[in-house]
Order: structure tokens, then sequence, then C-alpha cells
């Protein structure tokens, strides 16, 4: 009797071997783990090899920049030093590449190397910096305007376009040629001018959103406004804020190095890409390297920078063509 009930349990459908699967839920709900977007986008981005060498490109250059003053060390060459005797043909014209000056020398006999180094500073400053005064000011006028809506979204909106309508450059060369040329004016130019178009998306975004269950869920909590804009909306509006941003600096950049090559940049001898580049118009047919080397320095960096952006921007959206395409 005994044996006959062992068979019938063993046979039973509530026995474990009934069910093939009673082993396996188990493993297969623990190879299931939850990711966050932040967590996917950054895993299509390990993916995109081309952004990945952009950020290691964009690493070197921030490297340089930090061991400028190594590089001067290391040559012996002082950044605004002129080597008149030794740095300049007797013909009074800048020397090529050479043992003693690596990338050769400019129209005073200094060294270009270490001045592309220094250069390096101000072009990732002024970049980094005026991106992000604009991110902060189209940031929190877009929030303000989407989330509070009414007259404030009106008269934000209106003035989102009046700044978008303003040549922005010629307003520049305008303000600077005025103030004088420093650091600080040119990111504060810089700033006020581009943070339209960071507002109008933001704004966008949280028009979208600002009636949806969790908005509404913290309202009915008692929570403020500006919990709600700082806290709940924001983290959503973040992702297209971050790939602008990141294809924004570029383009701070050659604005930069433009107003240098106007004459409206930093002042002299501070080393300057753009300055160099101008420095440079009038010896390009006899000195190539004067020219060449500043200018590959800045096509380099911009064009890392905007292939690191277009890697950011295909990895928070996950319906691009090329990441189907993996």
């Amino acid at each position: 009797m005994s044996d006959t009930a062992d068979v019938v349990a063993v046979m039973s459908p509530s026995g474990p071997e009934s069910d093939p699967h009673a082993t396996t839920r188990p493993t297969a709900a623990k190879g299931i783990e939850g990711r966050t977007p932040w967590q996917l986008a950054w895993q299509r981005l390990r993916r995109d090899r081309v952004a990945m060498v952009s950020l290691v490109v964009i690493g070197l250059i921030v490297l340089m920049a930090i061991a400028a003053p190594l590089a001067a060390l290391v040559t012996g060459h002082p950044v605004n030093e002129q080597y008149r005797t030794i740095g300049l043909t007797p013909d009074g014209l800048p020397r090529g590449p050479s043992s003693e000056f690596w990338l050769g020398t400019d129209d005073l006999g200094r060294d270009i190397l270490v001045r592309i180094a220094y250069g390096a500073r101000i072009s990732l400053l002024v970049g980094v910096a005026s991106t992000i005064l604009t991110v902060v000011i189209g940031v929190v006028i877009g929030l303000a305007a989407g989330f509070l809506g009414g007259a404030v979204d009106t008269v934000l909106a209106r003035l989102i376009d009046v700044v978008l309508s303003v040549p922005f450059l010629l307003v520049a060369i305008a303000l600077v040629s005025i103030t004088g040329p420093s650091l600080i004016v040119t990111v504060l130019v810089i700033g006020f001018f581009s943070w339209a178009s960071v507002a109008r998306i933001v704004r966008g975004q949280v028009l979208s959103m600002r009636e949806r269950e969790f908005v509404e869920a913290a309202r009915s909590l008692g929570a403020s406004n500006s919990r709600i804009m700082f806290v709940d909306i924001l983290p959503n509006v973040l992702a297209p804020v971050i790939v602008y941003a990141s294809l924004l600096i570029p383009v701070v950049i050659v604005v930069e190095a433009t107003l240098s090559f106007l004459g409206l940049g930093l002042a002299p001898p501070t080393a300057d890409w753009g300055g160099m580049i101008s420095e440079a118009q009038t010896y390009y047919t006899t000195s190539w390297w004067f020219v060449v080397f500043p200018g590959a320095a800045l096509l380099i960096t911009t064009l890392a920078f905007n292939l690191l952006g277009d890697g950011i921007r295909d990895a928070f959206d996950p319906r691009s063509e090329r990441l189907m395409a993996k």
C-alpha cells in the first residue's frame, strides 16, 4: 500500500516532476534585473565605438590642458617667452618643427606646442563655463514657463522668441567691443545669448508632462511648485538638455575662437587658438605649421565633442536607426 502511495505521489500533477519549469522559474526571475533609462543609455553609449573614441580624445585634450605647465617645464619654454635668436630665422620668420621646438615657433619666436597646450585651457574653460551658464538659465526659465503657464508662460515665451531673433554673433562682437575683451565677458555674453534654445526645449517637455499622474499626485500631497518643478519634473527632462549641452560645447568653442580671431577675445599675449590662427594669416605661405597646428587642435576638439554629442543623442533615443542596427 505504501509503495502504491509513493507511485501516486510521484505521478501526481502536484509533484515537482510534473512541472518542468518549477526549478527554472526562480533562476529565470533572478536573471531579470531592472535598469533605469540612464543605465540603458550608458550601455548603448559604451557600445558606440565612435563616441568612445571621441571621449578618449576629449580626455587627452583635457589632460593636455591640465598638464600645460608641465609641457612648458619639459620643453624649457615658458608660454609667453620670445626666442628671437633661436626661435626665428635670420629673415625674422618662424622656425619649423625641430628637436628644440617640436611644433615650431610663431612670429615672435614663441613655442607653438606650449601655446597650444595653454590655449586648450581657454577653449575648454569658456566652452564648459558658458554651457553650464546657458543650461542653468535655460532650465530655470523653461521650467517656469512650462509649469506655471498663463501670463508667466506668455511673457517668458515672448522673451525666448526675442532672444532667439537676435543676431547672436553680431551682438556678441558689439558687446565685447564696448566692454573690452576678457574671459568673464566672453563667458557671460555667450551664456546670455544661448539660453533661449535650452529654455524652448525644456518648456516643450514640461508642457507635455505637467498634467501627468505623478504631477497630480505630488500636488495632492501638498508639494510646492518649486519642489514639483525641480524634484519631480526636472529629472524627466534632463535627457534632451544633456544632449543639447554636449552639442553646444563645440559651438561655444568655435564662437570663442571666432571672437579671438577678430581680435575681440582675450587680450594678448594670452595663448588662444583663435588668436594664434589670426596671427598666422600672413605666414601661411612660408610657415605652414604656424596655422596648421592651432587649426588642427581646434578642429579635433570640436569634432570630438560633436561626435560624442551624436553618440549621447543616439544613446538616449533607442529608436534611432544606428542603434537598431547593432
